[in-house]
């Protein structure tokens, strides 16, 4: 039977592996995918599959841009006068990742102190965490340290994938980006995180970064079930339960604040 969701865009397709931003910081320097998962997705035939998805929560200080570094990428526009988010907003961004398709759930939390109760009851069931700071922050870098402490307890360290995003990046002169970008790859190598210095004003990085997300986390869905499963079909791999749909909907309404 023919998968009833609409065509992945053609710009959204992801053949092979991105670049990282930099080896310096990096989660993973190989060329490609894990051979496993290329054997695995290999003569697939995409309408035999289901549709998998990871969620991704984004977080860090109010005003560093996160709600901007979304919207540029999944609507490609720039609002220098945006509203800060109030409890948490949430996009879907739909791939093809080497045949199969897939979808992030990207979950854009508030970083207004009086909204992090609130925020932080979308943390649970994480595959991925982007710690967003603004470079020409040193407060907002700090401050990072802080947002993985509450986004980690509710998610497991060791199955989550953490990546360190630095915005603003054309309003930094070129001293203050080298030295922010030298005490943000300190950080990542600290907490294992891929750093990325990216401009949701001009796009700079921004279509590499959420590529680079998509890759590394579907890579990462493909190999636990592979070792979780025993099975070699990336068909029986992806197909979501039941449960596991019911999990990753978002909830019909929000929390209410503690």
């Amino acid at each position: 039977m023919k998968s009833m969701l609409p065509p992945v865009r053609r710009d959204r397709i992801i053949a092979q592996l991105p670049e990282c931003f930099t080896p310096d910081a990096a989660l993973h320097t190989k060329d490609g995918f894990h051979s496993q998962v290329m054997a695995a997705c290999q003569g697939l035939k995409k309408v035999t599959v289901g549709f998998n998805i990871a969620k991704v929560i984004v977080v860090g200080d109010v005003a560093v841009g996160k709600t901007c570094l979304i919207s540029r990428f999944c609507k490609d526009t720039f609002d220098k006068n945006y509203k800060a988010t109030i409890g948490v907003d949430f996009e879907m961004e739909r791939f093809e990742v080497l045949g199969v398709p897939f979808s992030l759930q990207l979950w854009d939390t508030a970083g207004q102190e009086r909204f992090k109760c609130i925020a932080s009851t979308y943390y649970r069931g994480a595959q991925a965490i982007i710690l967003v700071f603004d470079l020409s922050s040193v407060g907002s870098l700090d401050n990072a340290r802080q947002w993985l402490e509450e986004a980690m307890k509710e998610n497991d360290p060791s199955s989550v994938l953490l990546f360190l995003v630095g915005t603003k990046k054309d309003l930094s002169s070129p001293d203050q980006l080298a030295h922010m970008e030298q005490e943000a790859i300190k950080l990542s190598e600290e907490i294992r995180a891929e750093y990325w210095a990216v401009s949701a004003k001009s796009g700079e990085g921004i279509r590499d970064f959420f590529f680079r997300v998509a890759s590394l986390t579907f890579e990462a869905n493909v190999l636990a079930e592979l070792e979780n499963s025993g099975c070699r079909k990336v068909g029986d791999i992806i197909r979501l339960t039941e449960s596991t749909k019911e999990q990753q909907k978002p909830p019909k309404s929000k929390a209410t604040c503690c």
